[in-house]
């Protein structure tokens, strides 16, 4: 049984999000590990910064080197090695750039780099390299993404991501909704966050009831990999956005030594379904340098989906998916 003890006080979801903790040291000290009981790195930490905020701190059992959330923040030696096949853009998103700000890759549908913060830095994430000093969305920039969506009219759908998109204060973002309901070819906003996770607080009550007023359709895509990172505070962030009429969806990364089971992916499943949380796509690893050791193969991949469609109703198994650059959109890959 998981012995976890909360050890921070609540508070605003902006505090907490600089309250998030950046050292190796502090990292260690808050779980109660010492840097021999695990491969951890400091040159790794370097390479690319920890950030690991309290709420999502207080749900890592204190004492194992091997709990799956410790696990996806924390720096390790693995880091530092180069494969080949693994590239700073694994997605070729620098050809997709049109503006700042702006990545076109598929038929109906721009994304938006809102911000290049985040409020958690997970280890095998693709744009852990990503330029977002050259992809900033000031006043000129954002004039420019609405001049883009106005003259293409194909557009109907619109993805704030990042970085992470909600860690975009809720004026702006209210003032940056209210533009794009404006071009009136633009039916969805789609956005993609892990706030809503790690700091659960980040759903108040402005985000919500902007959501609710909007005529857009709107959808959130949450990444969860494993159950363990659904508490009461999650439920009930996700509950506040399905309140105000957000289809809400998860997203997950299939992550060696973190949720590559059986088991495991059917308790997430399960776990998202209670609150009323859909599994959307689970991803293979992106090729990215830095993250090589959380890869599995394709097969054995394609192996975990074909017991787990044994152990669930279709509509809880997650489409097995890889985005290749250059396609016209993402891979699904075939169990038959």
């Amino acid at each position: 049984m998981n012995h976890i003890t909360p050890i921070f006080i609540e508070t605003d979801w902006q505090t907490l999000l600089r309250q998030s903790i950046c050292n190796l040291d502090e990292l260690l000290d808050k779980v109660e590990l010492d840097s021999e009981s695990l491969p951890a790195c400091s040159h790794a930490a370097k390479d690319f910064a920890i950030r690991v905020p309290k709420p999502y701190l207080n749900r890592i059992e204190k004492g194992n080197p091997n709990d799956p959330l410790l696990l996806q923040v924390l720096p390790q030696s693995a880091e530092m090695e180069r494969y080949p096949g693994y590239s700073n853009d694994p997605l070729e998103e620098l050809d997709t750039n049109p503006a700042p700000g702006l990545i076109h890759k598929y038929k109906g549908r721009v994304l938006l780099i809102l911000s290049g913060a985040c409020a958690i830095n997970c280890r095998y994430c693709f744009r852990r390299h990503f330029p977002y000093q050259e992809n900033q969305l000031g006043s000129q920039q954002w004039q420019q993404v609405l001049q883009y969506l106005q003259n293409n009219r194909n557009i109907t759908e619109v993805i704030f991501s990042g970085g992470d998109p909600l860690a975009t204060p809720d004026k702006r973002l209210s003032s940056m909704i209210h533009d794009l309901e404006a071009i009136t070819h633009i039916k969805r906003l789609r956005i993609h966050s892990r706030l809503p996770v790690v700091i659960p607080q980040r759903v108040t009550d402005t985000l919500c009831q902007t959501l609710a007023s909007s005529r857009l359709n709107t959808v959130c895509v949450l990444h969860i990999n494993h159950a363990n990172e659904v508490d009461a505070q999650v439920t009930g962030s996700i509950a506040k956005l399905q309140a105000a009429q957000v289809t809400v969806l998860n997203q997950s990364v299939l992550l060696k030594g973190i949720n590559d089971s059986v088991d495991c992916l059917k308790n997430l499943s399960e776990t998202l379904f209670t609150c009323g949380v859909l599994p959307y796509y689970l991803f293979v690893l992106d090729p990215v340098h830095g993250a090589a050791h959380f890869d599995i193969s394709d097969n054995d991949a394609i192996a975990l989906m074909k017991e787990l469609q044994t152990e669930l109703p279709g509509y809880l198994v997650p489409k097995l998916a890889r985005e290749i650059p250059g396609r016209p959109s993402k891979t699904l890959l075939s169990l038959s």
